[in-house]
C-alpha cells in the first residue's frame, strides 16, 4: 500500500475516500503506528476553527453533482461533457457519496417502473372489460 498522503487523510476522516482505499488505510492504522501518530496530528490540524479553502471544498461537496444531475445521468440525457464527469465522479474519485445518492435514484426509478406497469396493466384489464360489454 502506498503511505496515504495528508490529503488522503483527511479525506479518510470524512468517509470520502473510496471503500477499497478506506479499507486500506484503516488496515494500515491497525500496526502502523506512525501513520497513527500521523493521523492524530492531522486531527488536530483539522478542528483547530480555521477553514482553508479545501476544507470548505469537501466538507460542502462542491464537486459533487447535484441529484437532478445524477438523475438526468440515469437517463442518458446530459451532454457528453458532464458525463463523462460524472462518470469519472463515480468510478475514479470514487465519492461513496454521490454512488449512494446514484443507488437511491436507481432504486426510485425501479420502483416508479413497477408502479407504470402495475397500472398500466389495470387500466387495460378495466378498458378490456368495457370493451367486451360495448360488443354484445
Amino acid at each position: 500500500m502506498t503511505p496515504p498522503t495528508t490529503e488522503e487523510l483527511l479525506a479518510f476522516l470524512e468517509e470520502q475516500l473510496s471503500a477499497e482505499r478506506m479499507a486500506e488505510i484503516e488496515q494500515a492504522l491497525r500496526s502502523d503506528v506512525d501513520l497513527q501518530q500521523r493521523l492524530a496530528g492531522v486531527v488536530r490540524q483539522h478542528d483547530p476553527g480555521a477553514h482553508s479553502v479545501g476544507a470548505i471544498w469537501r466538507r460542502r461537496r462542491l464537486s459533487c453533482p447535484s441529484r437532478s444531475d445524477l438523475g438526468s445521468f440515469l437517463l442518458g440525457a446530459l451532454e457528453p461533457i458532464r458525463t463523462e464527469y460524472i462518470e469519472f465522479h463515480l468510478r475514479v474519485i470514487g465519492c461513496r457519496y454521490c454512488a449512494a445518492n446514484l443507488s437511491d435514484l436507481e432504486q426510485e426509478a425501479g420502483d416508479q417502473a413497477e408502479e407504470v406497469t402495475r397500472r398500466r396493466q389495470k387500466f387495460f384489464q378495466s378498458s378490456a372489460g368495457h370493451l367486451a360489454n360495448d360488443e354484445e
